[in-house]
């Protein structure tokens, strides 16, 4: 008897052990459910500052809705590439408005409807309907400038006429006709030869032509025109606002210029991706990146310059950002309708007058 006991023990002890660890594996399988039974959200986005946007962006929508967000990270060409091969799972894309015009001519994204996003009602106008009133707004807005070492520069440099002068020769760096910036200084060119563009194309090939015998480089990123200037290879660059504290930190001497001509306005939209399943919580989404608390946040962390005109900046808040309507109105829009329809054309001529 005393035998069978003991057996009759170890079989229970085995038991509740085993009843233990199925017990574990149970709990374990129903978190991994609960969390992949979460609606899903995939977002194609800029990889700037990607720990500053989970934190101010991705992980409060995440909590208030209950959702899991999947970021796609990369480049403008890269992403929209990818979006064009039509077998996507994103939901929402943000691009600057070069890339975003042509992903509307591609077909690529849903139409909006204001009503269902209305923190749009709160934007400066130049935000609201960047690309036309069927489509998404911009969520953060910078400028195309100029970015010169003053160390080797002595003479300061005001305008966009200044790039042409013959001090400058060999030290610049301008971005290709294939990047955001590109064509816009096709439209300075022409600005530089008094014509309108539309009208004597030739005139402004011939302005750019000239400029480029003072252009060492045309890079195709715009990080190598950063590593260009850190480097030493070049003092003056063609440059976006925000990639201006990155050539300072190597380059303590290097100054922004807005030209005395106009800085154009660069915007980042953020748009619904054709055939989403997740329209309503895309339409959130965008809402919520456009609200006047996560541009806020993104403000003072210098992530992005707020085109929510509800958020309210100290001076010391805004150094280093595009901020507020008098700075905003001032800057020049560019016709991306009309530049990607030559683009084709522009690119040939470019690269045969320009870059060869």
């Amino acid at each position: 008897m005393k035998k069978i006991g003991k057996k009759t023990s170890l079989l229970f002890l085995s038991f509740l052990v085993l009843t233990m660890v199925l017990s574990g594996c149970k709990i374990k399988s129903s978190k991994t459910s609960s969390d992949s039974n979460k609606e899903t959200l995939v977002v194609s986005i800029f990889g700037f500052n990607e720990d500053l946007y989970r934190r101010n962006v991705m992980e409060p929508f995440e909590k208030k809705h209950n959702v899991k967000i999947v970021l796609e990270l990369g480049n403008n060409v890269d992403r929209l590439n990818k979006l064009k091969m039509r077998n996507s799972k994103v939901d929402v894309a943000a691009f600057t408005d070069y890339y975003a015009m042509q992903a509307i001519e591609e077909g690529l994204f849903e139409r909006i409807d204001h009503e269902k996003i209305p923190n749009i009602n709160n934007l400066y106008d130049v935000a609201k309907t960047p690309l036309g009133k069927d489509y998404g707004p911009a969520y953060t807005i910078g400028s195309f400038g100029i970015i010169y070492d003053s160390e080797d520069i002595k003479e300061p440099i005001e305008s966009w006429g200044d790039l042409w002068r013959p001090d400058l020769k060999g030290k610049m760096s301008l971005s290709n006709i294939t990047t955001t910036s590109g064509p816009m200084m096709l439209l300075i060119a022409a600005e530089q030869a008094g014509v309108d563009i539309k009208k004597d194309e030739d005139k402004a090939f011939e302005k750019m032509k000239e400029l480029s015998e003072n252009v060492l480089r045309f890079d195709d990123k715009s990080s190598e025109a950063i590593n260009a200037m850190s480097q030493g290879k070049v003092k003056v660059m063609g440059g976006h606002s925000f990639e201006f504290e990155s050539v300072k930190e190597t380059v303590p001497t290097a100054k922004w210029v807005d030209p005395k001509e106009g800085s154009y306005a660069i915007v980042n939209t953020i748009n619904i991706v054709k055939g989403t399943k997740n329209k309503k919580l895309a339409e959130q989404f965008i809402n919520w990146i456009i609200s006047e608390e996560v541009q806020k946040v993104q403000a003072l962390d210098k992530v992005d310059s707020p085109t929510n005109k509800n958020v309210k900046l100290t001076d010391k808040e805004a150094e280093e950002l595009i901020y507020g309507e008098e700075t905003i109105e001032k800057l020049k829009s560019v016709d991306w309708t009309y530049v990607n329809s030559s683009l084709k054309r522009w690119i040939e001529r470019w690269n045969k007058e320009i870059s060869d």
